[in-house]
């Protein structure tokens, strides 16, 4: 398995962690999680405000992402139509950390770390409620996300998103109930 592929870790029943080694340099990648364009083209777009407190929207449209792929019947509306989620930044550190609400019960947090010519980013999705029967999709959307952006820094092919996120999907959930999450 690819260094870039590795599976998330749950460390915890609301919380998930990806980490990914990535082309530099460590701008260029803050670029890709705060510029509204190019944060479409591997997960969502929409404004944000930069600064602790700020206001964002993450603005959904996954045949960006996904183009010529057939969704899966419960994400046809998020696919073509789209959709929005508010949230605020919890944390605003340029360009090493990046925090913020997703969804109503939860946050995510980017850290970059410089590697030489590389950066690891780590990723970790925390869950504060209702959502924790939620956490293993978050992996595998997560983990489809981040494999778009790999490619796109590296690069290369993209690879599919919708047959991907599904099949993780049910990799995690047993993953997830096997480190004890409910």
């Amino acid at each position: 398995m690819k260094a870039n592929d590795q599976p998330a870790e749950f460390r915890g029943p609301g919380e998930v962690r990806l980490i990914r080694t990535l082309p530099g340099p460590i701008e260029r990648l803050w670029d890709y999680l705060v510029d509204p364009e190019k944060r479409s083209r591997w997960f969502a777009g929409g404004p944000m405000e930069p600064r602790v407190g700020g206001k964002m929207e993450l603005q959904f449209h996954h045949a960006t992402i996904a183009p010529g792929e057939v969704p899966p019947e419960k994400f046809k509306e998020v696919h073509e139509q789209g959709m929005k989620m508010p949230g605020t930044v919890l944390r605003w550190e340029p360009p090493r950390v990046l925090s913020y609400t997703f969804d109503d019960n939860s946050d995510v947090t980017f850290e970059l770390t410089p590697l030489g010519r590389e950066v690891q980013l780590v990723l970790t999705h925390h869950s504060r409620g209702d959502d924790l029967p939620h956490v293993a999709g978050y992996a595998s959307g997560w983990h489809s996300h981040l494999t778009i952006l790999v490619a796109l820094l590296e690069e290369t092919p993209r690879p599919p998103f919708w047959s991907t996120h599904l099949r993780l999907k049910a990799e995690y959930e047993k993953l997830r109930l096997a480190a004890g999450g409910t």
